[in-house]
């Protein structure tokens, strides 16, 4: 058996940590597979709210999430939101607040050959949904970011996320990253958990 890519592990991690009836937050929809991965975890009782800036990604998401209800899978409800990540603070209800179990993100561009390839994920916004998400947080919750270095924009936006994460206090988050050492520019991943409070630095 082989390592876990990037994407299996961040769904590992993430399946261990959230429960049937737990609100979940796809930061980047894209084609919808981490958007559907949330809502089956996530289960009737629960509630996903899903952000991307194209149209075409929730269109695309859309049609994965009904084709899995045709299917006969029981998932949560989503809202699927046509706003930029880093305004989750503002579309997710304020009793949401420090009590989301995890968010996802899945940096980069969307991989739709209808799609266009110059709108990527840019750092300032990222950087900003970043520290929304991991205010969003229970304590506990997981904060998920898979980075893309190969592409244009890609090295650039892994370097401010990797110095944002590194700079994190120890005592309210607990940094792990996990990436090929001998594919510098093949994704990779970073993953946060939120300290709970009676949490000490020593642990």
């Amino acid at each position: 058996m082989g390592l876990l890519s990037v994407l299996s592990l961040a769904h590992k991690w993430t399946s261990e940590r959230v429960q049937t009836g737990d609100t979940v937050i796809d930061a980047t929809a894209g084609n919808g597979v981490d958007t559907l991965f949330l809502c089956e975890l996530a289960g009737p009782k629960g509630q996903v709210y899903a952000f991307d800036i194209q149209e075409r990604a929730l269109h695309n998401t859309r049609m994965r999430l009904e084709r899995a209800q045709q299917e006969g899978k029981r998932l949560a409800p989503v809202e699927l939101l046509l706003q930029s990540h880093d305004q989750m603070a503002q579309a997710v209800p304020e009793q949401q607040h420090g009590r989301v179990a995890a968010v996802l993100f899945n940096l980069g561009y969307l991989p739709d050959p209808n799609a266009d390839p110059s709108l990527i994920t840019r750092p300032q916004t990222t950087i900003a949904a970043l520290e929304s998400a991991l205010a969003l947080l229970r304590p506990g919750g997981l904060l998920s970011i898979v980075l893309y270095p190969g592409h244009d924009g890609g090295e650039e936006e892994a370097a401010s996320v990797d110095n944002w994460a590194r700079l994190l206090d120890p005592q309210a988050a607990q940094v792990a990253e996990y990436r090929m050492l001998q594919k510098p520019h093949a994704p990779y991943l970073i993953a946060i958990e939120k300290r709970k409070t009676n949490q000490t630095k020593e642990e």
